[in-house]
C-alpha cells in the first residue's frame, strides 16, 4: 500500500482575487482525504498590480522573460503565499513538518496555448525556503511541451472525487468549475475523462462592474438581478466560433473581452454576462462523449444565483440536474487548492497529471518542479 503524503496546495486563480489554501491527505491516487481550507484576499492596491502585470506580459515571447515590474511583482506574490501558508499552518495548530508537500500554482499571466507558450508567475524556490516546506510548481509546461493544451489539469483530481460521489455512481457526471474562466470535466459512467475549458467565466463580469461601478465583482448576482438579458449582446459571445469548434483548446483570460460600455447599462450588462457564462458552459457540453445528468459546480460562480438559475434552467432542459458542489459534501471553494495539494503528490510519484482526452496532450504525462528545503534555483 502506497503511503499518504500530507499537501498543501495554493490557488490563485484567473479572478485576481486572492490565494485559496487547502490540505490534502493523498497517495496521488483514489485515497483522497480532504482537510481543512482557508481563502485569503489580496489588497487592492496588489490586485491592480496583477491587473497590469496581464498587460505587461503580452510582451513575453520567451516563458523565462519578466519584463518590466514582472520579476518584482513575482517575488511580493510568492511572498504573500509563504504568508498564507504561515497562516494556514498557525490556524490549524500545523508546523512545516507536518506537511510533505506545497503544490503551488503561481499566478497565470500568460496564456498562448497555441505558442506552447504558459507564464505563471511563482518562484517555487523561494516560497521553498521562506516556509521550509518542499514545493512542486510549474505543472502547466511539461504537457505544452508534448502537444498538449497546458488546461485544464485538474481533471484528474475530479476523478477521484467523483469515484467516491454515490449520486454519480453509474452515470455521467460533469464538474464544472467557474471560475475566471470555466472548465468542465466529464466522468463517463465508464470512468473515462473528458475535459476542457468551457468558455468565459467570471471574468467578464468582473471586468464589467468594476469598469462601471468601481467593485470587483457582483455579490451574488445583486446587480444582474436588476436587469434583463440582452439578446443581440448574449449572441455576440455565444456565437464566437469557440463554441463550434470541434478541436477543444484552453483560454486565455484576453480571448473574451467585455462589452464597451455604450452597448448596455450597467444592470443589463451584467444580467447578460451571466446568462452567456451559464449558456457557455452548456454549448461546450455539446462536444462531451454524451449528456451528463449530473453538473457539480464548484467555483466562485456557484454563488452568483443568476448564473446557478440560469444554468439549472437550461441543463433541465436537457434533462440534467445541476447542484452546487456542497450538495454533495465537497468544498465549491477550496476545490482547486486541494487539486493542486493532490497534484502535486501525484508529480512526486511521477503519475501522469494530463492525459490526451484532458488537454491533448500526446501520451499521459507527469509534471513540475521540485524544489526542496533549504536549496536555491
Amino acid at each position: 500500500m502506497t503511503a499518504l503524503r500530507t499537501a498543501i496546495g495554493l490557488m490563485s486563480g484567473t479572478s485576481l482575487d486572492g490565494i485559496d489554501v487547502a490540505l490534502v491527505r493523498t497517495d496521488g491516487e483514489a485515497v483522497v482525504e480532504r482537510g481543512p481550507s482557508i481563502g485569503l484576499s489580496y489588497d487592492p492596491a496588489f490586485r491592480r498590480r496583477l491587473q497590469g502585470a496581464l498587460e505587461t506580459a503580452k510582451a513575453i515571447g520567451d516563458r523565462s522573460e519578466r519584463p518590466g515590474e514582472l520579476a518584482e511583482i513575482e517575488r511580493d506574490l510568492t511572498l504573500r503565499h509563504a504568508e498564507a501558508v504561515r497562516t494556514f499552518l498557525a490556524e490549524n495548530d500545523l508546523t512545516s513538518a507536518d506537511i510533505d508537500v506545497i503544490g503551488f500554482h503561481g499566478q497565470t499571466v500568460l496564456h498562448r496555448p497555441d505558442a506552447a507558450l504558459t507564464v505563471q508567475l511563482g518562484d517555487g524556490g523561494l516560497l521553498a525556503r521562506e516556509t521550509g516546506i518542499d514545493v512542486v510548481y510549474d505543472m502547466r509546461a511539461n504537457d505544452m511541451a508534448h502537444g498538449g493544451q497546458g488546461a485544464p489539469l485538474i481533471p484528474v483530481y475530479h476523478a477521484a472525487l467523483a469515484a467516491s460521489l454515490s449520486s454519480a455512481a453509474d452515470k455521467a457526471v460533469v464538474f464544472v468549475n467557474i471560475g475566471g474562466i470555466s472548465n468542465l470535466t466529464f466522468i463517463g459512467g465508464d470512468g473515462a475523462i473528458v475535459a476542457y475549458d468551457s468558455g468565459p467565466g467570471n471574468t467578464l463580469i468582473d471586468q464589467w462592474v468594476e469598469a462601471h461601478a468601481g467593485i470587483p465583482f457582483d455579490q451574488g448576482g445583486m446587480i444582474a438581478s436588476e436587469g434583463r438579458v440582452d439578446p443581440d449582446l448574449a449572441h455576440r459571445y455565444l456565437n464566437h466560433a469557440f463554441f463550434t469548434d470541434p478541436v477543444r483548446r484552453s483560454l486565455d483570460r484576453n480571448d473574451f473581452r467585455p462589452p464597451e460600455g455604450r452597448d448596455a447599462s450597467l444592470e443589463d450588462g451584467a444580467r447578460t454576462l451571466a446568462h452567456v457564462t451559464a449558456a457557455a458552459i452548456l454549448r461546450s457540453a455539446r462536444h462531451l462523449p454524451e449528456r451528463p445528468k449530473l453538473y457539480v459546480v464548484c467555483g466562485g460562480g456557484r454563488l452568483n444565483r443568476i448564473i446557478m438559475g440560469d444554468l439549472a434552467a437550461l441543463a433541465e432542459a436537457e434533462r440534467a440536474e445541476v447542484v452546487a458542489a456542497e450538495a454533495v459534501d465537497l468544498n465549491g471553494d477550496s476545490m482547486e487548492a486541494e487539486a493542486w495539494a493532490y497534484l502535486a503528490v501525484r508529480s512526486l510519484r511521477g503519475l501522469p497529471l494530463t492525459f490526451p482526452a484532458t488537454t491533448g496532450v500526446k501520451a499521459p504525462v507527469t509534471g513540475g518542479i521540485l524544489r526542496k528545503t533549504g536549496l536555491g534555483d
